[in-house]
């Protein structure tokens, strides 16, 4: 089966080489594959084009419905590997979306990469397929909190939060937009006995005026909790912008 990836521009894979913006390997080079389709909606996604296609009435803050065949690529799980290690790069980001909804034919193309270490980022409402998790050197599981939109009980579904804490391989991002954000992630972080020091907060904004602002009040609430704080280099780089 073959992998169905966002698009850069009509007939063009979002598959680049960047600097990794956020969470535990930002600031390294990475090659990139971003995939498309994922099972929730966050009113302030900065990927709607992944996801919130012609037909897709689920809210979203921009109101905009992408057309499915020029923000999709189909391609065989070889030809992307290929892309991919043509890149040069010896660390692979796979992202959407949400990635593990394709996880059998992620196990394939993963399979087929030489010396690169894979990292995954995902909202954590899936599991990893048996074939793939193997090949995975970290996660970066991002569970949605209220203010995403999504349903409490399919953004944040408790087995599977307790699953990933228990996995050492696993960071925890949470997107945070206001200071009583703070508090919702706490409450999972203890509830689900997630490592602290493994849970990044970052602030939701696609500018730098935006991320900085709520940076000033994020910092010092993430340094009362012990908690790292992540930034989100790519966007004061390039602008919120595809393939970067």
């Amino acid at each position: 089966m073959p992998l169905t990836l966002a698009a850069t521009a009509p007939g063009e894979p979002e598959i680049f080489a960047s600097l990794q913006g956020e969470g535990p390997s930002a600031g390294r080079p990475c090659a990139f594959v971003r995939l498309s389709g994922c099972n929730l909606a966050c009113l302030w996604c900065d990927t709607a084009y992944t996801w919130r296609f012609d037909g897709d009435n689920r809210p979203h803050r921009d109101g905009i419905a992408w057309p499915r065949k020029a923000n999709q690529v189909v391609l065989d799980e070889a030809e992307v590997a290929a892309r991919i290690m043509a890149l040069g790069q010896d660390r692979l980001v796979i992202t959407g979306g949400e990635p593990l909804l394709q996880g059998a034919a992620l196990a394939r193309m993963a399979a087929l990469l030489e010396g690169m270490a894979i990292e995954i980022e995902t909202n954590g409402t899936a599991a990893p397929h048996p074939a793939l998790d193997p090949l995975v050197a970290h996660y970066t599981v991002s569970p949605k909190l209220k203010h995403s939109g999504n349903p409490v009980d399919l953004a944040q579904n408790s087995e599977r939060l307790s699953a990933w804490a228990r996995e050492p391989k696993v960071w925890f991002k949470f997107v945070v937009a206001a200071p009583d954000d703070v508090g919702e992630a706490i409450a999972l972080v203890e509830a689900h006995a997630i490592p602290r020091e493994r849970v990044f907060l970052m602030a939701e904004g696609v500018s730098s005026d935006v991320l900085r602002a709520r940076e000033r009040w994020l910092a010092p609430l993430a340094l009362a909790q012990g908690l790292r704080l992540s930034d989100r280099l790519h966007i004061h780089l390039y602008g919120d912008t595809r393939g970067t």
